[in-house]
């Protein structure tokens, strides 16, 4: 009986075999430093941001704050959080309200002027002096980033943008609006395997490494988790907050230093999986954008990936911290 149960064993597909699972807050998961607690009132409500905060052993030579995307966790910085603080940059990583670690509430007017500000008043409760403020923004976290900037261009010293989304305007050019219970519909449906085949085929144009797993089970361990439906509904207020708030027609009007990180591979686009195949073929197209958002920022420069997917930090942590590093000494 062993040896059968042994080999139906064998038989299950990899994501059945030990799937670690998460409380909503992400209990459980190791971010590989000290997590912090920052508590805040926002929208008539006690809130709490949990944030990464990993000095120098030195006087820091400027403080880095790393935001997040969509799909993300501030403990997705981990491998660019080591070389910043090695370089004397005091680094500073939120978990937004309503992602990982933080508060999920389920009555939230999400908008990326709020995050702004929740960031914002993080900042200034750990009072930084007067070391310069670089920002750098991810994904959804450039997004955030952007709108950042326009509203506190006098609190940084640079932006740094590393495939951001919200380059195009995706109802503008046709995906169709959909309702945040239909946003939440799709969010409970979703697994490790479909969260894999999604990031295959959009972040890593179809090549799988063994050091994307970890990412992709640190967001389905919260989906398998007993606080599924919490997770999803936060994740569906947020999607509606990304689709309907691009940042595009802005660019232009950001007076921070910005450099592009743009890795060449990349296909993401919010709301493709209900575009037609005509539009669909269109989207994210990330050689495009980037250029076209290097346009449009003033002084800004862009640097392109060829090789790269959605995520250079986690795809090539060398190659991006090094480019990353030498933005950060240009500015």
């Amino acid at each position: 009986m062993r040896v059968i149960a042994t080999a139906l064993l064998a038989c299950l597909p990899l994501s059945a075999l030990a799937a670690p699972t998460y409380g909503p807050r992400l209990e459980g998961f190791d971010y590989g430093f000290p997590v912090k607690t920052f508590a805040l009132e926002s929208q008539r409500q006690a809130l709490e941001m949990a944030y990464l905060d990993v000095a120098p052993k030195k006087k820091p030579i400027g403080v880095v704050v790393l935001l997040h995307g969509k799909n993300f966790c501030a403990a997705t910085w981990k491998e660019t959080i080591k070389p910043l603080v090695a370089a004397g940059y005091r680094v500073i990583a939120p978990d937004q309200v309503g992602f990982c670690k933080s508060s999920k509430p389920e009555r939230y007017q999400y908008s990326f002027g709020q995050l702004a500000d929740n960031t914002h008043a993080l900042l200034q409760q750990l009072q930084l002096g007067d070391v310069p403020v670089h920002v750098v923004g991810h994904s959804m976290g450039g997004m955030l980033a952007i709108r950042y900037a326009l509203m506190y261009p006098q609190d940084m010293r640079s932006l740094s943008l590393v495939n951001p989304i919200g380059l195009e305007d995706w109802k503008a050019l046709g995906v169709p609006w959909r309702s945040v219970d239909a946003w939440y519909a799709g969010e409970m449906n979703i697994s490790y395997d479909s969260i894999r085949r999604y990031q295959l085929d959009v972040y890593y144009d179809g090549k799988w490494k063994p050091a994307y797993e970890p990412w992709a089970r640190m967001q389905s361990g919260m989906y398998e988790g007993a606080g599924k439906q919490q997770v999803a509904w936060s994740q569906a207020l947020t999607s509606d907050m990304v689709f309907n708030q691009p940042v595009v027609y802005e660019l232009k009007n950001l007076q921070v230093p910005t450099t592009l990180f743009i890795g060449q591979k990349d296909r993401t686009a919010i709301g493709r999986d209900q575009a037609s195949p005509e539009l669909k073929a269109t989207l994210g197209n990330y050689p495009a954008l980037g250029k076209a958002a290097a346009a449009a920022i003033p002084g800004s420069v862009l640097v392109e990936f060829a090789a790269l997917g959605h995520s250079p930090q986690v795809q090539d942590p060398k190659q991006f911290n090094a480019a990353l590093l030498k933005a950060l000494k240009a500015r």
